[in-house]
């Protein structure tokens, strides 16, 4: 006999918390990220991992182990992973005499590999090596994108929606000027993804304004775009469907035009213009002995005497 609901009921407090903690959610959590390294890297993967761990924290797990795993040949290991660590993204660094100083960006759903993309190291500039103080750990930071690949290939479209998924930050209500001290800069030119990271200096300028000024804190990457698996469009339409309490209510008959001014719309019911009460006038009152007749037509009243 075949069960027919899967349904895992805890017994306990404890795992019904975790399981609630799991639970989809209207609002979700800050995605995780794991960073973890193949069986074989060099200095620099391992150094751009720290380094790229050092941007994303606290909603990282960075595993210092190596893992022996291919991820675009079995992903089995990721998603198992990521179901331990409750994580939906994943940075993977490798290295070989095919591929050297490899960089794997990758997203998960339903705790199954959405899509991932693999850059290779060209140049890197680490953290260590810029002596210029940095910003807080967990600064949100603000994220530029210059180049039209961007926004017409579809492979750097799919990079750009995963760069921001990984580097986003926390969602805020509000935002006040001094913390606006963190940009991650990323550029598409001749086939080559650049990444900057500058810090916001807040000059004095004369006026209400400040005037910025931008320092470079590091890490700094050069890449060259490789391999890619990216998702089907119907799968990545579920992905990113939204749920429909979060969906705002479309209301009847309100428009908008293009300056943003409101138009309403209303309905009324059928007017019956006999009874419309209208101006009243002495030349229009009606004398004794006078029938008021009205045209076949509708058209105004003529006044008749009557005949004695």
């Amino acid at each position: 006999m075949t069960q027919l609901n899967n349904v895992v009921k805890p017994k306990t407090k404890r795992a019904k918390r975790f399981l609630d903690a799991r639970a989809p959610k209207l609002s979700e959590d800050l995605k995780t990220a794991m960073i973890m390294k193949g069986g074989n890297t060099s200095l620099t993967v391992t150094q751009a991992l720290k380094d790229v761990y050092s941007l994303k924290k606290p909603n990282a797990v960075l595993y210092k182990k190596k893992n022996i795993t291919r991820p675009f040949e079995d992903s089995t290991s990721l998603e198992f992973f990521s179901k331990k660590t409750d994580s939906s993204l994943f940075l993977f660094g490798s290295h070989n005499k095919k591929r050297p100083n490899n960089l794997i960006f990758g997203r998960l759903f339903d705790f199954h590999v959405l899509d991932m993309i693999e850059l290779g190291i060209e140049k890197f500039v680490s953290l260590s090596e810029i002596k210029e103080s940095k910003c807080p750990e967990g600064t949100k930071p603000m994220l530029v994108f210059a180049g039209d690949a961007f926004d017409t290939e579809v492979e750097h479209k799919r990079l750009k929606s995963l760069l921001l998924d990984f580097f986003r930050g926390p969602t805020v209500p509000a935002v006040r000027l001094a913390g606006l001290e963190h940009v991650i800069h990323f550029t598409a030119l001749d086939g080559k993804i650049f990444m900057r990271s500058y810090r916001c200096l807040l000059k004095k300028s004369g006026c209400r304004t400040p005037r910025i000024e931008l320092e470079e804190i590091g890490p700094s990457f050069d890449f060259v775009m490789r391999r890619t698996h990216l998702a089907s469009d119907d799968l990545y339409k579920l992905a990113h469907r939204q749920p429909k309490a979060l969906k705002p209510k479309k209301k009847k008959n309100i428009s908008h035009d293009i300056f943003g001014s409101k138009f309403g719309r209303l309905h009324m019911q059928k007017q019956d213009l006999t009874k419309l009460h209208t101006r009243k006038m002495k030349g229009l009152r009606k004398r004794k002995g006078e029938v008021v007749a009205e045209d076949q037509a509708g058209q105004a009243p003529k006044v008749a005497k009557e005949e004695n």
